[in-house]
């Protein structure tokens, strides 16, 4: 997401009622003839650039792309946007004899270790993480929501923890890893949480506490620099933004802009609770990082664990009690009727996972899961 502004007056003012919000994206790129995934996204970006210029880039590895929303208020404008963008990168990828796909890992390929962009800052971090970068072509979705301050993101931040295995079950779009079904609604989930900075955050109790905390991880070797702090939330290190990063690419627009309204909720749920002096709930670690092995398992279609209590429900219940959770923010920000309704979609056609599923168990055909991807990226 880029610095939010407006046309005349240069940085926008903060609205809380409604505030700013974008979207970043990751596609794999794929050989439309084989499948696999194909390691040429310098090629991908170039063409695209001519129509999106800035907003799209290479990622880590020469199989993924990158591309990003303006700041928007309203869900109408983030929407056609995300879908002008789809349409620019898949366009230029047609240009190069290739396609793009939205899923949280590559389905087909020989893609370990991948082919890793060159550069100062990425032989840093092979040095420093080596194997980690093995299975680094994953590709998440991240939304952006403008805040006041760092400091109200940071106590931001502890309020939406308990949420975030719920959204890594809505947007659960990476069953399939090179060639195999893993049984996982989400492998990109379990490939993250292994890195050192990575998953959910720690509860902080202020910003001193965060950059103390980060201040220490640097001086310990453990961050390349602050870009490698990959907690699923965190505050931007140069914009007034809190950062929600914890989920798969989702398959389409319609469902990255409804997680979008979605992350926008709680930020404005959990803002509104700050400026109240709450700190915010403080669930156990080790039921957090069950929380997210549940979700990342299987998705809508089965139980979930609320971390707040340890009570194992349907995941389909953790996701209604979130919509209730956010319905007071989503009738502010007017996005609720929306979110019922996409809801709704979701719940009947399955999550991005489970219609990848479904396309392999029509003939069983790991390629069809390509195909029906592909498809899925313009629907």
């Amino acid at each position: 997401m880029t610095a939010p502004t407006t046309e005349t007056t240069g940085p926008a003012p903060f609205d809380p009622a409604r505030p700013l919000m974008g979207v970043e994206e990751e596609y794999v790129v794929v050989d439309p003839a084989t499948r696999a995934a194909a390691p040429r996204a310098r090629e991908v970006v170039r063409r695209a650039a001519g129509a999106l210029g800035e907003r799209t880039n290479t990622e880590i590895t020469l199989f993924q792309v990158e591309a990003k929303t303006d700041p928007h208020a309203g869900v109408a404008g983030l929407e056609e946007d995300l879908r002008r963008m789809r349409e620019a990168v898949a366009a230029a990828a047609h240009e190069e004899g290739l396609a793009v796909v939205a899923s949280g890992t590559p389905v087909l390929g020989d893609v370990v270790p991948p082919p890793i962009i060159d550069g100062a800052r990425y032989r840093v971090g092979i040095e420093n993480y080596r194997a980690l970068h093995d299975e680094q072509s994953i590709c998440a979705g991240h939304v952006h929501v403008h805040l006041p301050d760092r400091e109200r993101a940071v106590l931001v931040g502890n309020h939406l923890r308990p949420w975030l295995p719920v959204l890594i079950a809505l947007m659960a779009n990476s069953p399939f890893w090179a060639g195999r079904d893993t049984g996982y609604a989400s492998w990109r989930t379990l490939c993250w949480t292994k890195w050192p900075v990575a998953g959910p955050p720690p509860y902080f109790a202020s910003l001193e506490e965060y950059e103390r905390l980060t201040g220490a991880l640097a001086e310990a070797g453990v961050l390349v620099d602050p870009g490698t702090i990959f907690w699923d939330v965190r505050p931007s290190a140069r914009l007034p933004t809190i950062e929600v990063r914890v989920t798969d690419v989702p398959a389409t627009a319609a469902e990255t802009a409804l997680l979008a309204m979605v992350v926008r909720g709680l930020v404005v749920t959990a803002l509104e609770r700050v400026e109240r002096g709450d700190p915010g709930p403080e669930p156990s670690a080790e039921l957090l990082r069950a929380a997210y092995w549940q979700s990342a398992r299987d998705g809508l279609d089965g139980h979930g664990i609320d971390p707040l209590t340890g009570v194992r429900r349907p995941a389909r219940d953790l996701a209604d009690a979130l919509l209730r959770h956010v319905t007071p923010a989503l009738e502010e920000t007017g996005d609720l009727a929306e979110v019922t309704a996409r809801l709704k979609v979701l719940y009947a056609a399955g999550t991005g996972a489970a219609r990848q599923w479904a396309a392999h168990a029509r003939r069983g055909r790991t390629e069809d899961v390509v195909d029906h991807l592909v498809a899925q990226l313009l629907a």
